[in-house]
């Protein structure tokens, strides 16, 4: 509501007996918690009941407060890093880094195979990004949905997130294991971007298992066979990669509705 409800208005709002359809319901109350002007005037409109009722109400709240004392002081910042970070998302945290350790201590172990930390590394970011949108690991995740900003923007959000919380693992353990980050980095993106895209279409979870199982039986597995690292974790990949990452952002743009609706979190 851009402008001030009428008098006729604040009546039937402040009437029990009028019946207000839903929107203008909403809007009525969206209008209030902004503007004081308004709620000066409806406090002129209540009926008498009504003034008895909140006098019992802030009499009852005001003796609360003076026994328990004043309610915590608001944290800005609190506020601010739980819209960015949920608890529930630690444990996928903690699975892909324990994966990149285990690939590490692999490595070290048998020094003559290829690469695990490379080859593991690409497909490392899907079980962070499958847990921070999953309907499992987010119990509000319904109340979330159906917000304004439950679409592309929050995934793109949660996925730098939990990124941000990945890549200092990676950088880690890809130095212990001798390997620089523009090895790793590059398919990382790819992989990422290629997994919100499909998600899109099935599901980001499903999209983060079909995509890690591909990669373990077609890339992973044959590389330790015959001992040698793919041509898509050479330099001669890199191409390769930039050219994915960038499809799969421009085709994200373009499907991003996709995300809008509740069945995306699957």
């Amino acid at each position: 509501m851009t402008t001030h409800p009428s008098t006729a208005l604040l009546s039937r709002y402040a009437d029990p007996d009028a019946a207000l359809d839903d929107p203008a319901l909403w809007a009525v109350e969206s209008h209030l918690d902004d503007c004081p002007a308004c709620r000066a005037r409806l406090r002129d409109l209540i009926t008498e009941p009504a003034r008895q009722l909140l006098a019992e109400v802030h009499t009852a709240v005001a003796g609360d407060v003076a026994r328990h004392g004043r309610p915590a002081r608001h944290r800005p910042w609190l506020a601010s890093a739980r819209r960015w970070v949920r608890w529930a998302w630690l444990p996928w945290l903690g699975t892909a880094s324990a994966a990149l350790l285990t690939a590490f201590l692999m490595q070290y172990q048998f020094p003559q195979a290829p690469s695990l930390v490379l080859l593991v590394a690409p497909v490392a970011p899907l079980v962070t990004i499958a847990g921070a949108w999953n309907r499992r690991s987010d119990p509000a995740w319904e109340i979330v949905a159906t917000t304004p900003r439950a679409g592309l923007p929050l995934l793109l959000r949660r996925t730098l997130v939990v990124l941000l919380g990945l890549v200092p693992v990676l950088l880690v353990v890809g130095g212990l294991a001798g390997q620089s980050p523009a090895r790793w980095l590059l398919p990382c993106l790819g992989f990422t971007a290629l997994t919100l895209l499909l998600g899109a279409r099935i599901g980001v979870t499903r999209a983060a298992l079909v995509l890690g199982t591909g990669w373990l039986l077609a890339v992973l597995l044959p590389a330790l066979v015959v001992a040698r690292l793919p041509v898509l974790l050479t330099p001669a990949g890199t191409p390769g990669w930039l050219a994915v990452t960038a499809v799969c952002v421009v085709a994200l743009a373009v499907v991003r509705d996709r995300y809008r609706r509740i069945d995306g979190w699957r």
